[in-house]
């Protein structure tokens, strides 16, 4: 009797594991026709390509004119959007190609035009010259959840049109680009990405495109089970304005931010860490001129949550140049809302500062938090793009500055909330501050850092 109960409990183990399984066959069957291959050529000098042993003529005239030139391809993958041949890629897929080819399912094949590209968000707009062309439809992305399937289809290793599947493993993945810029919340899976899938589609199980494929994190060059698409609602963003004129326009505040600690969220009065917390304000940017100021927390932009500090630029790089919206901001223990007039990023998207011509000037200590300090002057602070601080010459071991990861060439400008202008002007601060963590804002090659620092009263 027990034997036939357990047969009983597997079999319907078995029937109901099945049933949770998808169907895959009719969703590629219908959307591969819209998946395409994506090969592409450079021509470059590729030294004498084996011809050591040519004829004394022919390398004399190799030597005198110059190497020969040698090709060099790569494959992509990619997905059409419009019946009259607009098809979209990864930027990294194209980037420098000399030559574009688009290959269908169906074997046939076309020289490319490119539309525009934005290397921010890794994408690229292609046209072929053909009508009646089988079409893919974005999805809402922001509706995906992690745990729901989806499928890849691509060109992995050069093998035409393969499907894998799997799970969303995470969404609003920060992973900044080569620039240090970070406009895309990337969506993670586990689906099989390997090279030669990037730019293909990643649909969910109504066959609409969640994502483009465009990066794995591996130790070996192939699959680790780590993968990252770029979200439809920031292609349709984008592609929209590469159609319409072949650039991309971004949204910009001018903010150096950071997450929160456990104890810095303490020192500002916040429960838990959240939001992002604003290091430094550059002059003339949006954010200077709204009135934002370092030591805010945004905790909401433009009707968005921002938990973490990587998600703010995720919703100001969708916001339109010029548009003014809300900012949710938590500053000195109190809520308050402010009016934000978003600015353009540039193109390069990286503001660089040179290292200031340092005068001499007399030091003073700080034993309390084990720093050794000196004023500066206006031409100094002027080099650095900021407005007042007092440089860090020396740091005692083990001091609370040391803990604090303070480090000799600093700037101190914040203390407690407050600009500082001078020595003087920091000791008599310690005076006053009761024993406990305080905030600190301190300056470091082009970088603004927040952190707490322990003060016994």
């Amino acid at each position: 009797m027990l034997k036939i109960f357990a047969s009983l409990v597997l079999i319907l183990l078995s029937f109901s594991t099945n049933a949770a399984l998808p169907e895959f066959t009719d969703l590629i069957k219908e959307n591969s026709p819209s998946v395409v291959k994506i090969n592409t050529k450079k021509l470059g000098s590729g030294g004498n390509l084996g011809l050591e042993n040519a004829p004394p003529g022919l390398r004399e005239y190799l030597d005198q004119f110059g190497q020969v030139p040698r090709e060099s391809g790569g494959v992509g993958s990619g997905f059409v959007i419009s019946e009259d041949g607009y098809v979209v890629t990864n930027f990294h897929v194209i980037e420098g190609a000399d030559e574009i080819t688009v290959r269908l399912n169906d074997r046939r094949e076309y020289f490319a035009d490119i539309i525009g590209v934005d290397a921010s968000s890794d994408i690229a707009l292609l046209k072929i010259e053909e009508t009646d062309l089988p079409v893919v439809e974005f999805a809402n992305s922001d509706n995906i959840e992690v745990g729901e399937w989806v499928l890849a289809i691509g060109s992995p290793f050069d093998l035409d049109y393969s499907a894998s599947a799997g799970i969303v493993s995470a969404i609003g993945r920060s992973l900044p680009n080569g620039s240090g810029q970070n406009y895309v919340p990337f969506i993670q899976t586990d689906v099989a990405i390997n090279p030669g899938n990037s730019g293909g589609p990643l649909f969910n199980m109504e066959g609409e495109v969640v994502g483009i494929n465009s990066q794995i994190l591996s130790r070996s060059g192939g699959f680790m089970g780590l993968s990252f698409a770029i979200p439809a609602s920031v292609a349709i963003d984008v592609v929209s304005q590469l159609r319409e004129r072949g650039s991309v326009s971004r949204g910009w505040l001018g903010v150096s931010i950071s997450d929160l600690s456990v104890d810095q969220a303490k020192s500002f009065g916040l429960n838990k860490p959240q939001g992002a917390l604003i290091g430094q304000v550059f002059a003339g940017s949006p954010a200077s001129k709204s009135g934002l100021r370092a030591g805010d927390i945004i905790v909401e932009f433009d009707g968005k949550e921002i938990e973490y500090s990587h998600d703010l630029p995720h919703v100001v790089g969708l916001i339109t140049p010029g548009k003014t919206v809300s900012a949710r901001v938590y500053r000195q223990q109190k809520m308050q809302n402010i009016d934000v007039t978003v600015g353009e990023l540039a193109q390069e998207g990286v503001i660089r500062t040179s290292a200031p011509q340092r005068e001499p000037a007399p030091a003073s200590g700080d034993q309390s938090l084990g720093l050794s300090l000196k004023d500066m002057n206006r031409r100094q602070l002027s080099s650095l793009g900021i407005n007042s601080g007092v440089e860090v010459t020396g740091v005692a071991s083990n001091s609370p500055a040391d803990r604090a990861g303070i480090q000799a060439g600093d700037i101190v400008v914040q203390f407690n909330f407050e600009d500082i202008s001078s020595t003087q002007q920091l000791q008599s601060m310690l005076g006053s501050v009761e024993s406990g963590v305080v905030p600190i804002l301190f300056y470091r090659e082009g970088s603004s850092i927040f952190r707490t620092i322990r003060v016994d009263g």
